[in-house]
């Protein structure tokens, strides 16, 4: 990545970037680009849910939505989400409002239930494992981390996950019960996963029965560009390849509507979706209709879905060109780094050299500019080559990330040359 540069070069290259840091640093900035949470603005576009549903309590069936029940959440908001996830409304389950919450769940009740296809619990084998391509979703790997659940990294590339790693990987090894994938604007690195990486995941041969694909499709609708991306859907690939019961399907209005008052998603094959809500009719007696009702009412159906997002985008796309903009201008042409330019999602991954990725988080926070740890796309923490860093736009207004990505260059530039010199 980096560039050969002659001492003479290096050494007045060096010195402004030390003069370009102090001067940062006397600015007394006080910017976050940590995590990838909505602007004010975003959720302003959403301000009518907290007037709705008015004074209407039932839904399409008759149900009161005040009263208990209802597990599989409401019909038609599930209809309304079925075509954006690519599951049948039949096999759709609309819950709380996070589905992180629903992945741990997921995790919870296979270790200490019987998955359907399984042969025992996953707490009483002696080891269970966990493919976690990388870069990717760090709340991924707290979960495995939690619950003791081995994690063994796959590269990422360009279509997705290495596929011949993870042929090899689950072919050979029963232990292995699990992948996570980000499939469409991958957090972090934007990437989609092509139709044959979803086709090698739905047909592979796996040592496990049951297997399973956490399908974390958490920007299905968050496009960036005018030529939205469409993913091959993997629950009707794994049912075609006749293992109906490996995809396990998220998804959630969190970045869609109000981020804390959403509406999350599971689908999975009919056997999968029934052993979810047998689980979970232990600890809940439904979830709050009430909410899903709000979000019929706002969002009404598919197209309702895909205006609102357009809505989305006109506030977000501008600040992903800022950052692709002062990048650019910034670390263009210098060797020290490179970066993704997503279609979509909420995420640019910037690569720095390797071994440079913690001094240079270490630097911006001196100047003011908190960013997500070094290190937080790998499991543990620990990122090998310590080069990777997340950038999350889309919090900050326009002013602030400007600020901030100016910043975090002359963090870089600083970092890189200093290196170089030694």
């Amino acid at each position: 990545m980096t560039t050969e540069l002659s001492p003479d070069a290096l050494t007045g290259l060096l010195e402004r970037a030390r003069q370009d840091y102090q001067d940062l640093v006397g600015r007394g900035l006080s910017l976050d680009l940590t995590r990838g949470k909505p602007a004010p603005e975003q959720l302003d576009l959403s301000a009518d849910l907290l007037s709705l549903p008015g004074g209407r309590h039932t839904s399409a069936d008759g149900t009161d939505v005040r009263n208990y029940g209802g597990l599989q959440g409401l019909p038609e908001l599930r209809e309304i989400f079925a075509e954006v996830l690519q599951v049948p409304a039949g096999q759709l389950l609309a819950a709380g409002n996070s589905s992180l919450e629903l992945m741990h769940d997921c995790l919870v009740h296979a270790l200490l239930s019987v998955l359907p296809g399984a042969e025992s619990r996953w707490v009483d084998q002696e080891r269970i494992a966990f493919l976690c391509p990388i870069p990717g979703y760090d709340r991924h790997f707290a979960l495995c981390e939690r619950f003791g659940i081995d994690m063994i990294q796959v590269p990422m590339t360009a279509e997705g996950p290495d596929m011949e790693v993870v042929e090899r990987l689950v072919a050979e090894d029963p232990a292995i019960k699990g992948i996570w994938c980000v499939p469409k604007y991958s957090n972090p690195d934007g990437v989609c996963y092509s139709d044959a990486t979803v086709a090698r995941l739905a047909s592979m041969n796996t040592a496990a029965a049951d297997f399973r694909i956490f399908w974390d499709n958490a920007y299905a609708a968050h496009h960036l560009t005018d030529e939205p991306v469409e993913i091959a859907g993997l629950l009707a690939a794994c049912a075609e390849a006749g293992n109906p019961d490996r995809a396990f399907v998220f998804g959630s209005t969190s970045k869609i509507t109000a981020a804390g008052a959403g509406v999350a998603f599971f689908g999975s094959s009919p056997a999968n979706v029934q052993w979810l809500l047998g689980n979970n009719a232990k600890r809940s007696i439904g979830p709050d209709k009430v909410n899903q009702l709000r979000h019929v009412l706002f969002l009404r159906d598919a197209d309702g879905v895909r205006a609102h997002m357009e809505r989305q985008r006109a506030v977000l796309q501008p600040k992903f060109e800022t950052v692709a903009r002062i990048l650019d201008a910034e670390l263009g042409g210098t060797g020290l780094a490179t970066w993704t330019s997503p279609k979509g999602g909420y995420f640019v991954t910037l690569e720095v050299p390797d071994g440079c990725a913690k001094e240079v988080v270490r630097r911006a926070a001196e100047a003011g500019i908190v960013l997500t740890p070094a290190g937080a796309t790998h499991p543990y923490g620990d990122d090998p080559r310590d080069a990777v860093i997340r950038i999350a736009p889309s919090y900050p207004g326009l002013a602030e990330l400007e600020q901030a990505i100016e910043g975090l260059a002359v963090c870089v530039r600083l970092a890189g040359y200093e290196q170089q010199a030694r």
